[in-house]
């Protein structure tokens, strides 16, 4: 069969190649495929039809796969075995031939579907471009225009695709509304409908206030401070742990800033939420305590093998230690990734004193009193409650 514009083809296919990157094969595998898809729409055929294209001259030629019967029923899918082996005398009784066929105006047909080829594999190429672009951008943070807001769903214009905030990853307490600006978390990119890349953006995730962090402030970026962990209540409260090697550097202060400057922007950005700063610590017991300001701790004591601390605090400062519906000691506990169990300094005596009458029942020994508090939590350490 004639060529189809041959060169022109073939050397379009190659510009292709060089500047987006689509290999000429793989281009011309997907035109011999919707050719035979377009010779069956446009001839009504229900042949077995095979297209092949020239891949160093792009000449196009289309053949109908018959079986060799002895005695052909079906012009379209049968051939005898006198006029097969015309074709290939190699061929027998059960084998299939190739025959070749020129359909009329298989030329339009073909330069109509190598353009539509090319299209697709063209649109292709750039969402695989786009798509590896934001998917090395995971973890990173994102500015973009809401283009629609409900309360399920979000969705941001990030200029070259759109990036969605589902309900889990909005922050309960924040009112979404066309043509705003925020940022976002890029948490996952996904091939959307039709191929097409979309971004997951996240608001609430704990990463979200880590990079937020990280741009604010210089020596978090250097690595000179380290973000040791994160726990959040998106909207409410953060809490975050950090910890420097250099014993000249305050990671706290540093973090906060003069007059809070520092911190203020990360809150602004946020809404409002509350961000404890807290300096991490090897030693669980101060991290723990630490983990639970601003409330004061007498004690803490720790079992290493359950990651369990019993923490004593004094009677006024319960309700300030576990937090409005546990919030304060849900984030240390996330902070810590230590079980946590409050006490307050009657609770613990009480508790202390049933365990007491209980040996004196048993009649075990008797104990000597201990001096303080302190002495009580490292020497009897007790079951959660």
């Amino acid at each position: 069969m004639k060529a189809i514009d041959n060169q022109e083809l073939i050397l379009a296919l190659e510009e292709l190649e060089k500047e987006k990157g689509i290999k000429k094969e793989y281009v011309i595998e997907s035109m011999e495929t919707a050719l035979v898809t377009a010779y069956k729409r446009n001839f009504d055929s229900l042949e077995n039809v095979k297209v092949d294209i020239d891949h160093a001259t792009g000449a196009t030629h289309v053949f109908a796969i018959k079986e060799i019967v002895e005695n052909p029923n079906d012009d379209a899918l049968e051939i005898g075995l006198p006029e097969a082996q015309k074709i290939d005398p190699t061929v027998g009784l059960g084998d299939n031939v190739q025959v070749e066929i020129v359909p009329k105006d298989f030329g339009r047909i073909a330069a109509q579907t190598a353009k539509q080829v090319i299209i697709q594999k063209l649109r292709e190429a750039e969402r695989d471009i786009i798509f590896s672009e934001f998917n090395d951008r995971k973890g990173e943070i994102v500015s973009g225009m809401i283009q629609k807001a409900d309360h399920n769903i979000v969705v941001m214009d990030l200029g070259k695709l759109e990036g969605v905030m589902p309900l889990k990853e909005q922050i309960p307490t924040e009112h979404y509304r066309v043509n705003q600006k925020i940022k976002g978390y890029v948490l996952e990119v996904e091939r959307g409908q039709k191929g097409a890349p979309q971004v997951i953006v996240s608001r609430s995730h704990p990463d979200f206030v880590r990079k937020l962090l990280e741009f604010e402030i210089p020596e978090i970026y250097e690595g000179v401070i380290e973000i040791k962990s994160v726990s959040r209540d998106p909207g409410y409260r953060s809490k975050v742990a950090v910890y420097s090697p250099d014993p000249n550097i305050d990671p706290v202060g540093s973090c906060v800033g003069q007059r809070g400057v520092r911190i203020q922007n990360v809150i602004q950005e946020l809404n409002g939420e509350k961000i404890d700063v807290i300096e991490w610590d090897e030693d669980p017991s101060i991290f723990i305590a630490s983990a639970l300001l601003p409330a004061q701790i007498m004690a803490v004591d720790i079992k290493e093998e359950d990651r369990f601390a019993q923490v004593i605090v004094p009677d006024d400062q319960l309700s300030l230690a576990i937090g409005k519906s546990g919030q304060n000691a849900r984030l240390a506990a996330k902070l810590t990734n230590w079980k946590i169990d409050i006490k307050s300094e009657t609770q613990f005596r009480e508790m202390l004193l049933q365990a007491q009458n209980q040996d004196d029942e048993e009649e075990q020994p008797e104990e000597a009193e201990p001096e303080n508090l302190n002495q009580v939590v490292e020497e009897k350490p007790n079951e959660e409650a």
